[in-house]
This record gives structure tokens, C-alpha cells and sequence, in this order.
């Protein structure tokens, strides 16, 4: 006959099982006691990352909390721990090679394991520094020692500086490192968008260190010197969205050269004038034919531009009217201003054309792999179905073998991987994700331009 346990006998030797450890028989509860954790870390996510441990800002939050309060109402800092609810707020743990820390946090993971060590999470700090530590960090066991709540505790001792942040460890979980819009690094921090932007500077010819990914000084100098340049209303202790669309088309034509190919004056080839014309048209300077015929009417937009460039003083200086080597250069730089500013505008709307697709739920916002289910995992099937990669009739929002391979099969056609051995391969990571997004991206600017705004 099956023996069976009475309800309540079960749930007091539950109980008993769980307070045990913190309540050994014969110890004073307010007495020091030593004990055995596995010790992880987490952080506080911030919009505008450029890499997100679960794929995006929310889904970062969902797995590591709001970020800005602890449980008992304590906001997060340094020296922080989350522990199981038998510990109380406000006891203190001393753990070798890190200090004393201070519990005032749970956390749905943190519990007491089978193994008789109790979980602890320590907190690292904000936005990608923090989850570099985090990453760094990895899983660690301590033996420690705990001081409840009335005991004579020794004081919070705690610096975060003991603990590395590589930039490294941020790369693979990269989902915004190639849209410098997104991005939002500002004067002090150290992290991987630092470094892409001073990546971005240098290639504008702005910068000409190494990318440390540190945004101090010479970072800000730098991108100040670009906004004065481009006429820029913006601050240069921190990357706004304007100042990275300008820095992002001017980055990517800093190798372009003006189609001129020597001076222009009186007696110069008529394909030659014919150039100096359409790009002083472009420029407003010049309203006649494009005809290769140098005009008086050439000679007066040369001169007007040379003279609001402080380049001549009169028509009747050296150099006048003619495009010499100082007026191409002066040309060259206002012909890239003016293409950089409409390219510039371009990347302003596909960026707020992606933030309203992702407000709508449109896009993916967060890495996906097999045993997923939900919304998320809807979009993601009906996604590789628009594609021709996934069965519509079996869209049911469960991440199970078909949507597996359907991934494969997008990730193949992509290149993005070559075989299921391939790292990823049949997931949707960083790679995928983003490969996804530039293509909803591009489609729904269109769509915009075609129909405008409300036509999402």
C-alpha cells in the first residue's frame, strides 16, 4: 500500500528544510555564522546599449529587473546583494576578494540550492560596464561569512573598481553595434558604444587614437569639433541622435571626392565647366544651363561662393571667378557638408521609423531559442513565413523543431551560418536578430516614404 504524507507534516518538513541552514540548533540567531554561496552578478540595463544580454532594453529588464530600486525599497549601488527571502534586509556578508556587502534584493533564481549552498547575486552597476562585469564575472563559489540583522556587523565594504569590465565580453551579445544612432555613450563612461564612436570619429577624420572606449577628454574634443564643423546645435558631452546621424554619414564618405578633376576658368574643357556648374547648382550658388560654357553668369556663383568663404575679397583679386586648388578644397568640403546633411536626414528617419515599429511591436526585440513560447515568438514565425521560410498554418508561437530549422534555413540564405554545427545555428542571436531588423527596417522606411507615417 502506498504510504502517503499528511499535507501539513509535508509543508513543516518544507519549511524546517528551508530555514535549517539559518538556524542551525544551539546558535545564537544574531551570532556570525560561516556559509557556503554560489555567487552570481547582474545589472541594471539603460536604453540605447549596445549589446543586451537577452537581445534588447526589455527583455533585459524581465531578466534582471527595473534596474533603479532593490526589493525593500533601497535604490541599487555598489555593494548590493540579492539573496533568498530567509536572509533578511539588512544582513551583511563578507566575501573573500570582494568585501562586505549589504542584502536587499530577491530575486526569482535566488534561492537555497539542493546542494546545501545558498545563492547570492551581486549587483555590478548600469548600462554596458555593468553587464561587461556582470558577464565577467560568471559563477562563482565563495565561502562566506554572515552577519544577521542585530548582530555586530562590520559595515558595508565594497568597491566595484575590484571587479573587470572587459569591452570584450560585450561583443557577442552586440544587437546595436552597427546602428550609431542607437547608441548613447556620454563623457565618463567606458564601454564598447565609446569605442565605436570614437571608431566613427576616426573615420570622419576627427580622431586619431586608439578606440579605448573611453569617453573622456580627448573623446569630447573630438566630437566637438565635428559638431562646430557641421553647424551642429548640439552638446558635445554625449552622443545625441542628430550628432551621430551627421557622424554616421560622415564616416562613410570620408573617402568621397568632389567630380572636378582640375581647375575650372576660362578656356577649360566643357565637361570640366559642365562639372563646376551642376555642383554649384547644387550648392545654390549657380542657376543657368548645364552647358560646359564658362558664363558670366559661372564666373558670378565662382565668385560669390569665394567671397562668402573669405577666399576673395573683390572680383578683381587674384583668382577671382576661377576654381583653383583653394576654392576646390573649400568646394569639396561644403559639396560633402551639404551630402552629408541629406544623408544624415535619411538615417534620422529610418531610425525613428525602426523606434516606432519596436513601440508597435513589429520588430524583434530579444534573442530567441528552442523551448521559447509567446508573442515574440509569434512575430518571429510570422516573419519567416512572409520570407517563404515558415508554414503559416503552423504559426502558433511556440519555438519548437520546425521553427528551428526554419531559422536554419534563413540563417543559410542569409550567410549567416554554413551548418548546424555553426555557433547559433537554428537561434535566433545577435547575427540573425539584427539581419531581421535591417530587413523590416528597410521595408518599412519605404512603405514611409511612399505612403508617410501613418501608413505604420
Amino acid at each position: 500500500m502506498k504510504q502517503t504524507f499528511p499535507l501539513r507534516m509535508r509543508a513543516l518538513v518544507a519549511l524546517l528544510a528551508f530555514i535549517a541552514p539559518m538556524n542551525v540548533v544551539g546558535r545564537d540567531p544574531n551570532a556570525p555564522y560561516e556559509q557556503e554561496f554560489i555567487l552570481t552578478a547582474y545589472y541594471s540595463p539603460l536604453p540605447g546599449q549596445c549589446c543586451y544580454v537577452r537581445g534588447g532594453y526589455e527583455a533585459d529588464k524581465i531578466l534582471n529587473g527595473e534596474g533603479h530600486t532593490a526589493a525593500d525599497g533601497t535604490a541599487v549601488y555598489p555593494g548590493m546583494l540579492a539573496a533568498p527571502p530567509a536572509y533578511g534586509f539588512g544582513t551583511e556578508v563578507t566575501l573573500p576578494g570582494l568585501g562586505t556587502l549589504t542584502i536587499h534584493d530577491r530575486g526569482g533564481a535566488i534561492q537555497v540550492l539542493d546542494s546545501g549552498a545558498h545563492r547570492l547575486d551581486v549587483w555590478v552597476g548600469h548600462g554596458e560596464e555593468g553587464l561587461a562585469r556582470a558577464l565577467a564575472f560568471g559563477v562563482q563559489r565563495i565561502r562566506g561569512t554572515v552577519y544577521p540583522v542585530g548582530s555586530a556587523q562590520p559595515g558595508n565594504d565594497f568597491d566595484l573598481a575590484r571587479l573587470p569590465a572587459p569591452m570584450a565580453r560585450l561583443s557577442p551579445f552586440g544587437v546595436q553595434t552597427e546602428n550609431l544612432l542607437a547608441l548613447t555613450p556620454k563623457l565618463g563612461d567606458r564601454n564598447l558604444s565609446a569605442a565605436i564612436l570614437q571608431d566613427h570619429l576616426r573615420s570622419a577624420g576627427y580622431f586619431s587614437r586608439p578606440s579605448s572606449g573611453y569617453f573622456g577628454p580627448d573623446t569630447q574634443k573630438a566630437l566637438g569639433h565635428f559638431i562646430k564643423d557641421f553647424a551642429l546645435s548640439e552638446p558635445s558631452d554625449r552622443l545625441t541622435e542628430n550628432a551621430a546621424a551627421y557622424l554616421l554619414a560622415a564616416s562613410r564618405r570620408s573617402d568621397a571626392l568632389i567630380p572636378i578633376d582640375g581647375i575650372v576658368e576660362k578656356g577649360s574643357s566643357e565637361s570640366r565647366t559642365a562639372q563646376a556648374q551642376r555642383i554649384l547648382r547644387f550648392l545654390g550658388y549657380y542657376a543657368g544651363r548645364t552647358d560646359g560654357a564658362y558664363s558670366l553668369a559661372l564666373h558670378g556663383a565662382i565668385l560669390q561662393f569665394q567671397q562668402e568663404k573669405g577666399l576673395v575679397g573683390t572680383a578683381i583679386d587674384p583668382g577671382a571667378g576661377r576654381i583653383g586648388p583653394m576654392t576646390k578644397k573649400a568646394l569639396q568640403t561644403e559639396w560633402n557638408r551639404r551630402h552629408i546633411a541629406i544623408v544624415a536626414d535619411k538615417y534620422l528617419t529610418v531610425h525613428h521609423v525602426e523606434q516606432l515599429m519596436l513601440e508597435k511591436g513589429m520588430t524583434l526585440d530579444m534573442f530567441l531559442a528552442t523551448g521559447h513560447s509567446g508573442p515574440r515568438v509569434r512575430l518571429l514565425q510570422h516573419l519567416l513565413a512572409e520570407r517563404g521560410y515558415f508554414p503559416e498554418e503552423k504559426i502558433n508561437g511556440n519555438f519548437g523543431s520546425l521553427t528551428r530549422s526554419s531559422v536554419f534555413d534563413y540563417q543559410v540564405a542569409s550567410g549567416i551560418v554554413d551548418s548546424l554545427s555553426d555557433d547559433g545555428a537554428g537561434s535566433v542571436g545577435p547575427e540573425t536578430l539584427q539581419s531581421l531588423k535591417r530587413e523590416e527596417r528597410a521595408k518599412a522606411y519605404q512603405i514611409v516614404r511612399a505612403e508617410g507615417w501613418k501608413a505604420l
